[in-house]
Protein backbone atom coordinates (compact mmCIF):
# COMPACT_ATOMS: atom_id res chain seq x y z
CA UNK A 1 0.00 0.00 0.00
CA UNK A 2 1.35 3.33 -0.79
CA UNK A 3 1.28 6.70 0.93
CA UNK A 4 -1.55 8.22 -0.80
CA UNK A 5 -3.90 5.05 -0.43
CA UNK A 6 -2.75 5.04 3.32
CA UNK A 7 -3.98 8.66 3.77
CA UNK A 8 -7.09 7.79 2.32
CA UNK A 9 -10.47 7.88 3.70
CA UNK A 10 -12.25 6.94 1.09
CA UNK A 11 -15.44 4.51 1.81
CA UNK A 12 -15.57 5.65 5.88
CA UNK A 13 -18.49 6.94 7.24
CA UNK A 14 -17.23 9.54 9.80
CA UNK A 15 -19.50 11.27 12.34
CA UNK A 16 -18.28 14.77 13.37
CA UNK A 17 -20.13 16.72 16.36
CA UNK A 18 -20.02 20.11 16.44
CA UNK A 19 -19.25 20.57 12.52
CA UNK A 20 -21.49 23.36 11.63
CA UNK A 21 -18.64 26.04 12.32
CA UNK A 22 -14.94 26.29 13.69
CA UNK A 23 -12.48 23.18 14.64
CA UNK A 24 -15.76 21.16 13.96
CA UNK A 25 -16.07 22.60 10.80
CA UNK A 26 -12.76 22.30 9.87
CA UNK A 27 -12.40 18.54 10.58
CA UNK A 28 -15.42 17.82 9.16
CA UNK A 29 -14.07 19.20 5.80
CA UNK A 30 -10.86 17.69 5.45
CA UNK A 31 -11.77 14.28 6.36
CA UNK A 32 -14.50 14.96 3.30
CA UNK A 33 -11.34 15.69 1.42
CA UNK A 34 -9.49 12.86 2.52
CA UNK A 35 -12.74 10.90 1.11
CA UNK A 36 -15.18 10.14 3.86
CA UNK A 37 -18.68 10.07 4.11
CA UNK A 38 -19.83 12.27 6.69
CA UNK A 39 -22.22 12.55 9.19
CA UNK A 40 -22.55 16.08 10.99
CA UNK A 41 -24.41 17.27 14.04
CA UNK A 42 -24.40 20.32 15.57
CA UNK A 43 -26.92 21.82 18.27
CA UNK A 44 -30.84 21.81 17.28
CA UNK A 45 -31.13 25.42 15.36
CA UNK A 46 -28.28 25.45 14.31
CA UNK A 47 -28.19 27.93 10.66
CA UNK A 48 -24.80 26.65 10.10
CA UNK A 49 -24.79 23.19 9.62
CA UNK A 50 -26.73 22.72 5.96
CA UNK A 51 -24.29 25.16 4.58
CA UNK A 52 -21.21 22.48 6.09
CA UNK A 53 -23.35 19.87 4.20
CA UNK A 54 -24.07 21.63 1.06
CA UNK A 55 -19.63 22.45 1.01
CA UNK A 56 -19.13 18.94 1.65
CA UNK A 57 -21.29 17.38 -0.97
CA UNK A 58 -19.71 19.85 -3.20
CA UNK A 59 -16.83 17.44 -3.26
CA UNK A 60 -18.97 14.86 -4.35
CA UNK A 61 -19.33 13.13 -0.79
CA UNK A 62 -22.73 11.46 0.79
CA UNK A 63 -23.70 13.70 4.06
CA UNK A 64 -25.94 13.20 6.69
CA UNK A 65 -27.19 16.00 9.24
CA UNK A 66 -28.25 15.23 12.67
CA UNK A 67 -29.31 17.91 15.35
CA UNK A 68 -28.55 16.96 18.50
CA UNK A 69 -28.06 18.49 21.84
CA UNK A 70 -24.91 16.11 22.97
CA UNK A 71 -24.63 17.40 26.85
CA UNK A 72 -26.93 15.14 27.66
CA UNK A 73 -27.02 10.89 27.63
CA UNK A 74 -29.79 11.20 26.29
CA UNK A 75 -29.35 13.68 23.41
CA UNK A 76 -25.74 12.05 22.91
CA UNK A 77 -26.80 8.44 22.49
CA UNK A 78 -29.95 8.72 20.32
CA UNK A 79 -27.52 10.74 18.13
CA UNK A 80 -25.07 7.93 17.26
CA UNK A 81 -28.82 5.68 16.73
CA UNK A 82 -29.40 8.07 14.82
CA UNK A 83 -26.35 8.45 12.69
CA UNK A 84 -25.89 4.41 12.34
CA UNK A 85 -29.06 4.13 10.87
CA UNK A 86 -29.24 6.93 8.37
CA UNK A 87 -25.76 6.26 7.10
CA UNK A 88 -25.70 2.34 7.50
CA UNK A 89 -22.82 2.79 10.27
CA UNK A 90 -19.99 4.74 11.79
CA UNK A 91 -16.04 4.39 11.20
CA UNK A 92 -14.82 7.20 12.33
CA UNK A 93 -15.85 9.48 15.44
CA UNK A 94 -14.36 13.07 16.13
CA UNK A 95 -16.10 14.36 19.35
CA UNK A 96 -15.75 18.13 18.96
CA UNK A 97 -18.55 19.47 21.71
CA UNK A 98 -17.40 21.76 24.57
CA UNK A 99 -18.62 24.47 26.61
CA UNK A 100 -16.36 27.11 28.22
CA UNK A 101 -17.68 30.04 30.42
CA UNK A 102 -14.41 31.98 31.63
CA UNK A 103 -15.00 33.54 35.23
CA UNK A 104 -13.09 34.02 38.30
CA UNK A 105 -12.37 30.27 40.71
CA UNK A 106 -13.78 32.46 43.95
CA UNK A 107 -17.11 33.36 42.45
CA UNK A 108 -17.53 30.61 39.89
CA UNK A 109 -21.29 29.80 39.25
CA UNK A 110 -22.27 26.54 40.47
CA UNK A 111 -24.42 26.06 37.37
CA UNK A 112 -22.05 27.05 35.07
CA UNK A 113 -19.56 24.50 36.56
CA UNK A 114 -21.72 21.88 35.78
CA UNK A 115 -22.76 23.20 32.28
CA UNK A 116 -18.77 23.23 31.24
CA UNK A 117 -18.47 19.54 32.82
CA UNK A 118 -21.36 17.79 30.92
CA UNK A 119 -20.58 19.88 27.68
CA UNK A 120 -16.59 19.59 27.58
CA UNK A 121 -16.51 15.92 29.30
CA UNK A 122 -19.41 14.31 29.89
CA UNK A 123 -20.37 14.20 26.44
CA UNK A 124 -16.91 12.98 25.31
CA UNK A 125 -17.71 10.01 27.21
CA UNK A 126 -20.66 9.34 25.97
CA UNK A 127 -20.43 9.52 22.88
CA UNK A 128 -17.62 7.83 22.17
CA UNK A 129 -19.14 5.07 24.59
CA UNK A 130 -21.92 4.62 22.10
CA UNK A 131 -19.80 4.67 18.88
CA UNK A 132 -17.29 2.33 20.77
CA UNK A 133 -19.95 -0.43 21.52
CA UNK A 134 -21.29 -0.19 17.56
CA UNK A 135 -17.96 -0.26 16.42
CA UNK A 136 -17.02 -3.35 19.33
CA UNK A 137 -20.09 -4.79 17.84
CA UNK A 138 -19.59 -4.22 13.99
CA UNK A 139 -15.67 -6.41 15.23
CA UNK A 140 -14.32 -4.25 12.55
CA UNK A 141 -12.07 -1.56 14.29
CA UNK A 142 -12.76 2.07 14.32
CA UNK A 143 -10.75 5.53 15.13
CA UNK A 144 -12.25 7.56 17.76
CA UNK A 145 -10.80 11.45 18.27
CA UNK A 146 -11.37 13.53 20.73
CA UNK A 147 -10.55 16.97 19.87
CA UNK A 148 -9.30 18.61 23.95
CA UNK A 149 -7.00 21.66 24.42
CA UNK A 150 -4.04 22.86 25.37
CA UNK A 151 -5.51 24.11 28.25
CA UNK A 152 -5.54 20.65 29.59
CA UNK A 153 -1.92 21.39 30.35
CA UNK A 154 -1.86 25.35 30.80
CA UNK A 155 -3.09 26.60 33.76
CA UNK A 156 -5.17 29.94 32.32
CA UNK A 157 -6.60 32.33 35.03
CA UNK A 158 -10.36 32.54 34.75
CA UNK A 159 -10.62 28.85 32.69
CA UNK A 160 -10.45 26.41 35.86
CA UNK A 161 -13.43 24.23 35.08
CA UNK A 162 -12.56 24.13 31.29
CA UNK A 163 -9.39 23.72 31.84
CA UNK A 164 -9.72 20.47 34.34
CA UNK A 165 -12.96 19.39 31.74
CA UNK A 166 -10.24 18.75 28.94
CA UNK A 167 -7.28 17.14 31.32
CA UNK A 168 -10.08 14.91 32.25
CA UNK A 169 -10.92 13.86 28.16
CA UNK A 170 -6.96 13.46 28.00
CA UNK A 171 -7.08 10.91 30.85
CA UNK A 172 -10.45 9.49 29.26
CA UNK A 173 -8.73 9.56 25.69
CA UNK A 174 -5.63 7.26 27.48
CA UNK A 175 -7.66 4.89 29.52
CA UNK A 176 -10.25 3.63 27.18
CA UNK A 177 -7.76 3.64 24.65
CA UNK A 178 -5.69 0.87 26.47
CA UNK A 179 -9.59 -0.82 27.06
CA UNK A 180 -10.23 -0.78 23.72
CA UNK A 181 -6.61 -2.65 22.73
CA UNK A 182 -8.12 -5.97 22.27
CA UNK A 183 -10.82 -4.32 19.53
CA UNK A 184 -8.37 -2.46 17.56
CA UNK A 185 -9.70 0.54 17.93
CA UNK A 186 -7.50 3.96 17.90
CA UNK A 187 -8.09 6.19 20.33
CA UNK A 188 -6.39 9.41 20.18
CA UNK A 189 -7.08 13.31 21.06
CA UNK A 190 -5.78 16.64 19.43
CA UNK A 191 -5.06 19.60 21.87
CA UNK A 192 -5.51 23.09 19.62
CA UNK A 193 -3.72 25.70 20.76
CA UNK A 194 -5.16 29.39 19.99
CA UNK A 195 -7.21 29.11 17.21
CA UNK A 196 -9.10 31.75 14.85
CA UNK A 197 -12.53 30.32 15.16
CA UNK A 198 -15.80 32.22 15.06
CA UNK A 199 -16.36 32.46 18.85
CA UNK A 200 -12.78 33.82 19.30
CA UNK A 201 -14.05 36.86 17.16
CA UNK A 202 -16.79 36.83 19.23
CA UNK A 203 -14.35 36.96 22.48
CA UNK A 204 -11.49 39.53 20.92
CA UNK A 205 -11.21 41.98 18.59
CA UNK A 206 -9.56 41.85 15.31
CA UNK A 207 -6.67 43.84 16.64
CA UNK A 208 -6.44 41.38 19.41
CA UNK A 209 -6.06 38.29 17.69
CA UNK A 210 -4.13 39.86 15.30
CA UNK A 211 -1.26 40.62 17.56
CA UNK A 212 -1.91 37.62 19.11
CA UNK A 213 -1.00 35.70 16.38
CA UNK A 214 2.31 37.88 15.62
CA UNK A 215 3.46 36.57 18.86
CA UNK A 216 3.86 33.30 18.59
CA UNK A 217 6.49 31.24 16.71
CA UNK A 218 4.52 30.21 13.58
CA UNK A 219 3.66 34.25 13.48
CA UNK A 220 -0.32 33.63 12.92
CA UNK A 221 -3.03 31.92 15.17
CA UNK A 222 -4.23 28.59 14.04
CA UNK A 223 -6.87 27.50 11.57
CA UNK A 224 -9.67 25.08 11.51
CA UNK A 225 -7.79 23.19 8.79
CA UNK A 226 -4.78 23.01 10.76
CA UNK A 227 -6.74 20.88 12.97
CA UNK A 228 -8.67 19.26 10.24
CA UNK A 229 -5.29 17.55 8.31
CA UNK A 230 -4.08 16.60 11.73
CA UNK A 231 -7.46 14.82 12.70
CA UNK A 232 -7.54 13.21 8.74
CA UNK A 233 -4.32 11.91 9.50
CA UNK A 234 -5.37 10.61 12.85
CA UNK A 235 -8.56 9.06 11.27
CA UNK A 236 -6.70 7.25 8.28
CA UNK A 237 -4.25 4.37 7.96
CA UNK A 238 -1.54 5.98 7.93
CA UNK A 239 -2.07 6.56 11.54
CA UNK A 240 -2.60 2.53 12.39
CA UNK A 241 0.36 2.78 14.71
CA UNK A 242 -1.16 5.31 17.03
CA UNK A 243 -2.87 4.87 19.75
CA UNK A 244 -3.65 6.28 23.63
CA UNK A 245 -2.05 9.49 21.97
CA UNK A 246 -2.65 13.37 23.05
CA UNK A 247 -0.91 15.76 20.16
CA UNK A 248 -0.88 19.32 20.57
CA UNK A 249 -1.18 20.89 17.41
CA UNK A 250 -0.14 24.51 18.45
CA UNK A 251 2.36 26.12 16.45
CA UNK A 252 4.40 26.33 19.52
CA UNK A 253 1.87 28.33 21.34
CA UNK A 254 3.07 26.14 24.21
CA UNK A 255 6.34 27.05 24.32
CA UNK A 256 6.26 30.62 22.90
CA UNK A 257 8.08 32.17 25.83
CA UNK A 258 10.70 29.60 25.65
CA UNK A 259 12.63 31.07 23.13
CA UNK A 260 16.03 33.27 23.85
CA UNK A 261 14.82 36.72 23.17
CA UNK A 262 11.74 36.18 25.15
CA UNK A 263 13.68 34.76 27.96
CA UNK A 264 16.23 37.61 27.75
CA UNK A 265 13.13 40.30 28.40
CA UNK A 266 12.36 38.24 31.70
CA UNK A 267 15.54 38.52 32.78
CA UNK A 268 17.42 41.64 31.58
CA UNK A 269 14.15 44.11 31.79
CA UNK A 270 15.23 47.64 30.55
Amino acid sequence: MNSPDLISLTGKRALVTGAGRGIGKGCALELARAGAELILNDRPGSDELDATAEEIRSFGRECWTVEADVFSVEGAHGLVDRAISEAGGIDILVSNPAYGRRGGFLDFPPEEFDRVIDGTFKSGFHLSQAVARHLVERGEGGKILFISSVQAEMPFERSAPYGAAKAALNHLTQTIAVELFPHRINVNAIEPGWIDTPNERVTFSDEVLEAAGKELPWGRLGLPGDIGRTAAFLCSDAADYITGTILPVDGGFRLKDMRAEKLAEETNPE
